[in-house]
């Protein structure tokens, strides 16, 4: 990012919150990103960051092998915001003292102010209590010296504590979380009024920054790009068509594994609306064949990403002298692909990072991926993306290889994009598709019995997915009403033959995942 915009750090030690902490800093219209702990302090330095957050973690600061930042960051001068883990480490590195209890804290408690102080302006306004959110189990039984305490609950008499002469803050509980009353007014208050930061992180400085950053590093060469019709790949397309007009060239590769009739629809959408160069590829036999008997989601993906480079490089060759290819990877892929712990602890390898072969001649761009989803709709809006596109669901890169649990046939893939189609139809027809973050069907590995007609059926079963989410890096399962999810089964089974069952999927994330594989 460039260095003249306002920027926070967070810090992250494992949290399950720690993209939540990224998305409100980020709501406030100031730009924030997340590293690992263990980041060396000449990056911060470089990073130039305003203000850093400390978030939770799953560990204990009792433990041998805690997970503990470069100290130095306490000599930068800078604010600095403790949550939960991060209240036990400032506590820890200042010579405070922190205990394991027997009591664990969860759930909703209430916090009392005990000091007048900066960080809670505004905050206690209405009443002398906000109902606040903990997840602990180490608590501060001796603050260090030089703190003092400013809030307390009443299972936490040490509940926010802050530095008497220097800008550090620590919170037992989570401010991030929407269980968190006024949780706004006290990152508000940290990002903006301690940190003394600019609110200039919006879309329309967004694109002017991106438009001279792709103009400076890409110049006069060509660009393709990988178009699916999503909103991700098409705001990347609208976005390089503005910096660089007819030296780009998008490629749509109908893999056989996109939605019913997408193909034929985003070609249409794209004629009619856009001039954009655009190179239609038929390699559905390809791509199937390439799956045969394979039933690992991570080989699956990595088979899917090489044979798309392999096809933009035969499509590029036939253009000529082409050095880029763009792809629509947004800050949540890069987040889930490579954890705090290292690379070697990850969730998946997302079609958009770890899915691509390590040598390839075309050099990577990628323009969104400091973007959270909704970020990018944002984008979208102002690059005048058309509706049916903006506010379509998240669809993978991989497509329906990983919506078929096991191995990809021509079969499975008819049967799943029939479902599919049938299920979104309805979603539409009955105003639930624009309430829901994302929607699809998932064909399972397995067959029930069943009756159909006066006859003994032995057949497959589809999994309905649908999820509420701002950005999909944390979800809840969708309340369909009953009457519409009838609906929705009765319509698959008798209308796609190879179906006698639907199921409906009402995991949350965490600890699920939103796509099944």
């Amino acid at each position: 990012m460039d260095n003249e915009l306002d920027k926070i750090l967070i810090l992250d030690f494992g949290s399950q919150y720690t993209q939540l902490i990224a998305r409100r800093i980020r709501e406030i219209n100031v730009y924030c990103e997340i590293h690992s702990y263990d980041i060396s302090i000449d990056k911060i330095i470089k990073f130039s960051p305003k203000g850093i957050v400390l978030s939770g973690s799953p560990s204990s600061v009792l433990n041998e092998n805690a997970p503990i930042m470069d100290k130095k960051i306490f000599d930068l001068n800078l604010p600095i915001l403790g949550i939960c883990y991060g209240l036990q480490l400032i506590t820890k590195n200042f010579n405070g003292e922190v205990e394991d209890t027997v009591k664990k804290e969860y759930g909703k408690s209430k916090l009392s102010l005990k000091r007048e102080n900066e960080l809670f302006d505004n905050v206690f306004e209405e009443q002398n209590f906000i109902n606040v959110w903990m997840s602990h189990g180490d608590k501060v039984l001796q603050i260090p010296p030089d703190f003092e305490v400013i809030a307390e609950t009443p299972n936490s008499p040490i509940a926010a504590i802050k530095h008497k002469s220097r800008q550090i803050y620590a919170l037992q509980f989570h401010p991030e979380v929407m269980h968190t009353e006024d949780n706004n007014n006290i990152l508000n208050n940290f990002v903006i009024n301690i940190c003394k930061t600019n609110q200039n992180w919006t879309a329309k400085n967004f694109i002017n920054e991106e438009l001279n950053k792709i103009r400076k590093s890409v110049g006069k060469k060509q660009i393709i790009c990988g178009l699916s019709g999503g909103v991700d790949s098409s705001v990347v397309a609208l976005l390089l068509h503005k910096a660089i007009g007819n030296n780009l060239t998008c490629i749509f590769v109908n893999t056989g594994l996109l939605r019913l009739n997408e193909a034929k629809e985003v070609r249409k959408i794209f004629k009619e609306n856009y001039e954009i160069n655009l190179i239609y590829v038929d390699a559905e036999k390809r791509f199937l064949k390439a799956l045969q008997r394979v039933v690992e989601p991570e080989e699956k993906r990595k088979i899917i990403g090489k044979l798309f480079i392999e096809i933009f490089e035969e499509e590029g060759r036939k253009i000529g002298d082409i050095d880029f290819l763009a792809q629509g990877t947004l800050y949540p892929d890069v987040i889930e692909s490579v954890s705090f712990k290292g690379p070697s602890v990850t969730i998946k390898s997302h079609h958009n990072v770890g899915g691509l072969p390590k040598k390839m001649s075309l050099k990577l761009i990628e323009p969104l991926r400091e973007l959270f989803k909704d970020e990018v709709r944002e984008v979208g809006k102002e690059l005048s993306l058309i509706d049916k596109i903006l506010y379509r669901h998240p669809f993978p890169g991989p497509g329906l290889a990983i919506r078929i649990i096991g191995e990809v046939t021509k079969a499975k893939c008819d049967m799943l994009q029939k479902a599919d189609n049938i299920a979104m139809t309805e979603l539409k027809n009955n105003d639930q598709y624009d309430k829901i973050w994302q929607a699809f069907c998932v064909l399972l590995p397995v067959k029930t019995v069943g009756v159909m007609g006066d006859e003994r059926s032995y057949e497959n079963v589809i999994a309905l997915r649908a999820v509420t989410s701002t950005d999909g890096m944390t979800a809840d399962w969708s309340k369909i009403p009953y009457d519409i999810l009838g609906i929705i089964s009765n319509r698959i089974i008798n209308e796609v033959k190879g179906i006698n069952r639907v199921v409906y999927d009402i995991s949350s994330k965490p600890p699920a995942t939103i796509e099944w594989e």
